[in-house]
């Protein structure tokens, strides 16, 4: 019993783990983020995936095309 309780609480840690959301700040509060906010966020930022991401071309993200490329996969979760 005392080994599927701990299985069963490793196996739990794990689901949380994977689940877990990479939080990007907006540092300057304007309600967007910046190429340097993502960067702090998604080490791997090139510019070219900020500007893929970046739908409406104004050089910010915003939350909507934030949870589009995580929904697409373009960036992790």
């Amino acid at each position: 019993m005392k080994k599927f309780v701990l299985a069963l609480g490793t196996i739990s840690a794990m689901a949380v783990a994977a689940h877990a959301q990479t939080v990007v700040t907006d540092t300057d509060g304007n309600g967007t983020y910046s190429i340097e906010e993502m960067t702090a966020a998604y080490p791997d930022m090139t510019q070219e995936l900020f500007t893929s991401i970046d739908a409406n071309a104004d050089g910010q993200i915003d939350a909507d095309e934030l949870a589009a490329a995580r929904e697409a996969g373009t960036i992790g979760a």
